[in-house]
C-alpha cells in the first residue's frame, strides 16, 4: 500500500523516528514543524494522511485541522501528549480519523495509519444506485443526482455503510465500526455530529431527509 504522510509535529526527534518507521513501510514521508506549515503543505501538496501533533507553535492542531477540513476531506490522525476524553472528542469532531496519545510505540502508528488507508481506500463493492443517491467506494465519491457531495472521509464511510444496507437499522456501535479507526475512543455524540453533517449535505444537495432516525435503536437509510 503506497502512500504519501503528512508528518506535522515540532518535535525534530519524534519525526526522525517517526520518518524512519514510515519509510520502512514504503510511504514517502513530507515534514511540517508547526501547524501553519501543516495547512500550508497538506493543501498544496495534496497528501494521503496527515500526521497532525495536537500541541505546536504557529497554530495548534485542532485549528490546523479546521482550516484543512475547509479545502479538503484527507484523513487526518492526530498525535497528542494529552489524553484527556475531551481533547480526543473534539479532534473527531472537528473531522480527524483517528487519535494516538504519546508516548507511542512507531509500529503502533504504522498500524493505525495503515487502518485509516484501508477504510479510506475500501474495496469497490457492489452498491444499490438510484437516480438521486449514491456512493463509489473506489474514488470515495458520492452524488445526489449529479451533485457531487463534498464528505469528509468519516462522513462518506457512514453514508456507504448506510446506503449498503438500506432500509436495515444501523445501531450507533455498528457505525462506529465502519467508520472510526479505534472505536474505542468514539463517543455517541460524535457520530450524532457526523451524521448530523451528512444530513445538511444532503438537504443542501436536494436529497431531503434519508436518514431516519429509530429512537432508542439507531438509524436507517430510505433510499430516495
Amino acid at each position: 500500500m503506497s502512500a504519501r504522510i503528512l508528518l506535522a509535529d515540532d518535535d525534530p526527534h519524534l519525526r526522525e523516528v517517526v520518518r524512519y518507521a514510515l519509510a520502512r513501510e514504503g510511504w514517502d514521508v513530507e515534514e511540517a514543524a508547526d501547524g501553519a506549515t501543516a495547512v500550508q503543505r497538506a493543501l498544496a501538496q495534496r497528501p494521503d494522511l496527515v500526521v497532525l501533533d495536537v500541541l505546536m507553535p504557529e497554530l495548534d492542531g485542532l485549528e490546523a485541522c479546521r482550516r484543512i477540513r475547509a479545502e479538503s476531506n484527507v484523513p487526518i490522525l492526530f498525535l497528542s501528549s494529552r489524553g484527556e476524553e475531551l481533547d480526543r472528542v473534539l479532534g473527531l469532531e472537528l473531522g480527524g480519523d483517528d487519535y494516538l496519545t504519546k508516548p507511542f510505540s512507531p509500529r503502533e502508528l504504522v498500524s493505525r495509519i495503515r487502518a485509516v488507508l484501508r477504510r479510506v481506500r475500501p474495496s469497490p463493492s457492489a452498491l444499490p444506485a438510484t437516480s438521486r443517491l449514491r456512493t463509489d467506494a473506489a474514488t470515495f465519491r458520492a452524488w445526489v443526482d449529479e451533485t457531487l457531495l463534498d464528505l469528509t472521509a468519516t462522513e462518506f464511510r457512514l453514508l456507504h455503510a448506510l446506503l449498503g444496507a438500506p432500509g436495515r437499522v444501523f445501531t450507533r456501535d455498528d457505525l462506529v465500526q465502519h467508520a472510526y479507526a479505534d472505536e474505542r475512543f468514539v463517543a455517541d455524540r460524535t457520530v450524532d455530529s457526523h451524521l448530523r453533517r451528512v444530513r445538511a449535505k444532503l438537504r443542501a444537495a436536494g436529497a431531503g431527509e434519508p436518514i431516519e432516525t429509530v429512537h432508542g435503536v439507531g438509524f436507517r437509510l430510505v433510499l430516495p
